[in-house]
């Protein structure tokens, strides 16, 4: 009985480490089918990149302009068109805090962004294990950096996101 159950906890942890097959299309196969924004709008692309995606690797749930976005894990983009102008991003996490990330798109533009753990979010992963005290004393310890909220929003230009996006999968 001891011996199954060893092997039973081996054969979980060794599928845990595998990455699934993602049947999302790649980026330039949802360019080529989609073409270009509309006239007046803006396409929004934010992808999150390859690595260990944690635990059951969730998605992280963010807002553009107050529509909730999700699905977004680990080696996966998301986009959506919105009219051209003034936009922005929000995540939120009730222990730590709000991201607000704004933003302004042109007509026909399409801007790229990597969405990443705060300095805060991983301060406190990185703290986790240390209890309620050591997690009220990084809280205490990050009060002062600019992003309170669970995630960033860096903007990256064309060049650098398509050669990063080339190997993702849409989210599903």
């Amino acid at each position: 009985m001891l011996l199954r159950g060893l092997v039973l906890l081996v054969a979980a942890a060794l599928l845990c480490g595998c990455e699934t097959a993602r049947s999302g299309l790649g980026y330039s196969e949802t360019v080529r089918k989609l073409g270009p924004p509309k006239a007046g709008q803006a396409r929004v692309v934010v992808f999150r990149e390859k690595g260990f995606g944690g635990i059951g690797d969730p998605d992280w749930e963010f807002s553009l302009d107050g529509t909730p976005i999700k699905g977004l894990k680990t080696g996966t983009y998301v986009y959506v068109d919105r009219p051209a102008g003034q936009h922005q991003f929000v995540a939120e996490e009730a222990a730590l805090g709000v991201t607000r990330v704004d933003f302004s798109a042109q007509s026909g533009q399409t801007v790229f962004f990597v969405a990443r753990f705060s300095q805060r979010k991983s301060a406190m992963i990185a703290n986790a294990s240390t209890g309620v005290l050591g997690w009220g004393l990084t809280l205490a310890m990050t009060s002062g950096y600019k992003n309170q909220g669970p995630l960033d929003f860096l903007p990256l230009d064309e060049s650098a996101a398509r050669t990063t996006i080339a190997e993702l999968r849409l989210a599903e």
